[in-house]
């Protein structure tokens, strides 16, 4: 961290000058004061909540972006700063993001008793915003999915309802299965699938040894692997435990969200081979899948839901040094390695590697078994649409 430019009684004087011309109405004044203290390095969390409000009566959007960051990271409870951010993201077109902010915003408010009056005005811009955001998102969901040769009257009964569920015009009975994005409603709350199910298993198991000879010479390359969790900065940050950018969770990616990995799919022609007749999932910019995933030893998976109830994933277990187990749903089951685990990610699950070295598997995901061809086309369609919006 670089010394900062200023000392302290001049960097107290000028926080107090610049607060002072706030309560006088003299933003530009309050900001020229608090911007010198924050370019020193000296600002603290009171000061950027001045000026930032002082960028937000100028106008300011660049600077009340930046202003809001630096507040979010010393205090993400901030609900000033919450709406600040996703004014900044709204005005720049990346309205997703922006609706994030706000419903963010909006539940953070809730939970306060009693809210400052200067804030109130703030919280009616918000839920305004917010209101106008899911109102565009509505007409393009409704135009994206007929253009995409889904009318409401080509729409299955259940995939209806799934859209209703999704914009909150009607309430899902949840059981086991609780998707943190998407519910289609209906199907069968099942935590694990058995292997003799499915045609393409033994496919996939027999070419356990080739899969983990590829995977043992990329192990030589120790960078490959990243944290699995990163923060993306124009999102509010989900809590994981301390898992974000945290090695100890680590994957290596062939396809991501859908998009092959250019630099790393000539490494792994047996391992995708292996996959070729599998009915992956195949939704927008989300998926498929194929990533190869590390647990360190002691390394525990906290309990989650996944995304959606339309997929299972798939762990082909290659490395398992010892003791380590998938829990879903409560039932736990340990990995064997070449024996295939399914599993509807969409019940709570979590992991953990007792063993005093590494376990990896190759995860994949599937669309679900009892989803009907038309309703995997629905879906794709309504994530297509989705994805594009904003």
């Amino acid at each position: 961290m670089a010394e900062p430019t200023m000392d302290i009684p001049t960097a107290t004087r000028l926080a107090q000058e610049g607060g002072l011309a706030l309560q006088r109405g003299d933003a530009a004044a309050a900001r020229a004061a608090l911007q010198s203290v924050a370019d020193a390095g000296l600002a603290n969390a009171q000061i950027w909540l001045m000026l930032g409000e002082a960028c937000f009566q100028l106008g300011d959007r660049k600077q009340l972006a930046t202003a809001a960051d630096a507040l979010l990271a010393l205090d993400n409870k901030v609900v000033r700063a919450m709406i600040w951010k996703g004014g900044c993201l709204r005005d720049s077109g990346d309205l997703p993001a922006a609706a994030s902010w706000y419903g963010k915003a909006l539940r953070q408010a809730g939970l306060v008793d009693r809210l400052p009056a200067s804030l109130v005005p703030l919280i009616r811009e918000a839920e305004t915003a917010a209101a106008e955001i899911d109102a565009e998102f509505g007409a393009a969901l409704e135009a994206g999915l007929t253009a995409r040769g889904l009318p409401p009257e080509q729409r299955s009964p259940a995939f209806r309802r799934a859209i209703a569920i999704m914009r909150g015009e009607e309430t899902a009975e949840l059981e086991m299965q609780r998707p943190s994005s998407f519910y289609f409603p209906g199907l069968p709350q099942r935590r694990f699938f058995e292997r003799d199910a499915f045609d393409w298993v033994s496919t996939v198991e027999a070419a356990t040894n080739a899969i983990r000879a590829e995977l043992r010479a990329a192990l030589a390359d120790p960078d490959l692997f990243k944290p699995y969790l990163t923060h993306t900065h124009n999102r509010p940050r989900v809590e994981f435990g301390d898992m974000h950018d945290n090695p100890s969770w680590s994957a290596l990616h062939l396809i991501d969200k859908g998009v092959p990995v250019p630099a790393l799919i000539a490494r792994f022609p047996e391992t995708l081979a292996a996959l070729e007749q599998v009915p992956q999932c195949r939704i927008s910019v989300r998926s498929p899948s194929i990533m190869f995933s590390l647990l360190q030893p002691g390394a525990h998976i906290a309990p989650h839901h996944g995304m959606i109830n339309g997929r299972l994933i798939c762990h082909l277990p290659l490395i398992v040094p010892g003791d380590g187990a998938l829990t879903v749903g409560g039932e736990a089951r340990p990995w064997e390695e070449g024996k295939l685990l399914i599993f509807d990610d969409s019940i709570e699950h979590e992991a953990i590697n007792h063993a005093d070295r590494d376990r990896i598997v190759l995860i994949f995901d599937v669309w679900h078994p009892e989803l009907s061809d038309a309703d995997r086309r629905g879906i794709t369609a309504l994530f297509e649409t989705v994805d594009t919006f904003g």
